[in-house]
């Protein structure tokens, strides 16, 4: 049973999100042959500041 955690800054879309979940089931089925009933595929959205890089906010 794949999980899959995504995080990303900012806010996708439910297309942006619908695209990103089916490329990485298909993916693990193509790769890992796992099942996509077996998939389980998390996106969480980060508010950008409150995600750093380089000592700063990806805010800033």
């Amino acid at each position: 049973m794949p999980y899959v955690n995504v995080k990303v800054a900012g806010e996708l879309s439910k297309e942006q999100k619908r695209k990103i979940v089916e490329g990485i089931t298909k993916l693990l089925e193509e790769v890992a042959n796992k099942p996509p009933s077996a998939t389980y595929v998390v996106i969480e959205e980060v508010k950008r500041d409150n995600w750093g890089k380089g000592g700063k906010l990806l805010s800033d």
